[in-house]
């Protein structure tokens, strides 16, 4: 059974407990991981805390990853569960917020006894989760593009990361756009993490390219106007401009820029191409922008578990198709749920070794944790924008490259500071 839409909050912690983990992390006086994962592991549903942001500017994101997710649980259950014991999906309101996160994620902890944690949409949140979930010995699977996460800062034995990182979806984009577009480049980035990581990825792409960087222009996250930039960036001249943010912000800034005229002498990319951006934004708008993706439903084509993935979703959802953050909700719960039948047991221990040797195929092709930061190796697909030759109205993109999985595109172990 799920329970999909009670973001209620549920009182128990001191306001200390509070502030200490919206600061980023909570140590108690003698705490210790094992005594909370014996608990977990008593008899009864397994129970999968899922924050994401329902509200804001990414909630379109976050309800697909939902339902996602909910397909994930029914398939479990529906199979069986493991040892008669079914799994429960709580979903929690993050807000978009690190403090809202590091609470709801504390609550589902202490007050509601989940095994495991699966969620975020938001580089910043994912990181107030982690450490929560790190200092109480919970395993985390995070669903949202980070770099920091890897990081052995951040990272820990408990933290798995299921979604493309910037790094990696940047790097993509980059080779192909540098390649094929030119090698002036102006970005216009959200200032914050997945903003900044996302220039360094396509920085790191485009040294080996001879890229030049002309421009790194900023914007706060939730802009709605990017008028102030636009004459800017068509004073440099670029052969390419990079939008880097997300969500809302990446429809009204590929709107303005295209109703500017940017288009005309400048290609535009996104390291991460959203397909519930584009349906947003209309197919107009979006005509020409290439960008990264960790899914696309028309993957279906050539790949028999994109279809039996579509075909659940579909199902139990109107007739519509997955977004590509919808996917990774679906995989993220599901990869834990196989850990625990494939270890036997749901002692957090035993499920960190059966995710740490997991080969999966569940939805998109060839996937496995990398052993020194847990981090899914996985296909890229570079996209583009449609508006003519759609199959349906979902057909959006076409898959004009992927990357296959390959650990040399990602940061190495050395780099995030990992011995090996």
């Amino acid at each position: 059974m799920t329970n999909t839409r009670n973001s209620k909050r549920r009182s128990g912690m001191s306001r200390r407990e509070i502030l200490a983990a919206g600061a980023g992390g909570v140590a108690l006086a003698g705490f210790t991981p094992s005594l909370f994962s014996i608990a977990r592991a008593q008899a009864g549903a397994i129970k999968i805390g899922f924050p994401v942001p329902l509200t804001g500017p990414f909630g379109a994101e976050a309800n697909d990853q939902v339902k996602a997710a909910e397909i994930a649980v029914k398939e479990f259950n529906d199979a069986g569960g493991f040892q008669g014991r079914l799994a429960e999906l709580l979903v929690r309101d993050d807000k978009l917020n690190p403090g809202e996160a590091a609470t709801r994620t504390l609550e589902l902890i202490e007050k509601d006894k989940v095994n495991y944690v699966v969620g975020s949409l938001s580089a910043a949140v994912q990181l107030s989760i982690n450490n929560v979930t790190k200092e109480r010995g919970v395993i985390f699977n995070s669903i949202s593009q980070s770099d920091a996460i890897n990081e052995v800062k951040d990272w820990s034995k408990f933290t798995f990361h299921e979604a493309l990182n910037p790094h990696m979806t940047a790097g993509a984009v980059g080779r192909y756009a540098f390649s094929k577009f030119g090698k002036k480049v102006v970005y216009l980035t959200a200032d914050y993490a997945y903003g900044h990581e996302m220039v360094r990825g396509f920085e790191s792409a485009g040294k080996l390219l001879g890229a030049q960087t002309l421009a790194d222009i900023r914007h706060p996250i939730g802009a709605n106007d990017y008028s102030a930039f636009l004459p800017r960036i068509q004073s440099l001249r670029p052969d390419v401009l990079c939008i880097c943010n997300f969500g809302r912000d990446q429809v009204n800034a590929v709107k303005q820029a295209t109703e500017f005229g940017l288009k005309e002498k400048i290609k535009i990319v996104a390291p991460v191409l959203l397909y519930t951006a584009r349906v947003a934004g209309g197919p107009e708008i979006f005509e020409g922008v290439v960008g990264g993706t960790s899914y696309y439903w028309r993957l279906e084509d050539t790949v028999p578990t994109a279809k039996a993935f579509n075909d659940k979703f579909r199902a139990a959802n109107g007739g519509a198709v997955p977004s590509d953050y919808g996917a990774l909700g679906y995989a993220g719960v599901r990869s834990v749920l196989t850990a625990v039948k494939n270890a036997g047991t749901t002692d957090t221990a035993k499920v960190v070794d059966a995710m740490r040797s997991l080969k999966y195929d569940f939805y998109k092709g060839p996937q496995y944790y990398r052993g020194c930061d847990h981090q899914s190796v996985q296909s890229v697909l570079v996209i583009e924008s449609k508006s003519k030759d759609m199959k349906d109205k979902n057909d959006v993109f076409s898959i004009v490259g992927v990357e296959n999985p390959d650990e040399k595109n990602l940061r190495s172990c050395a780099d995030l500071g990992h011995k090996a």
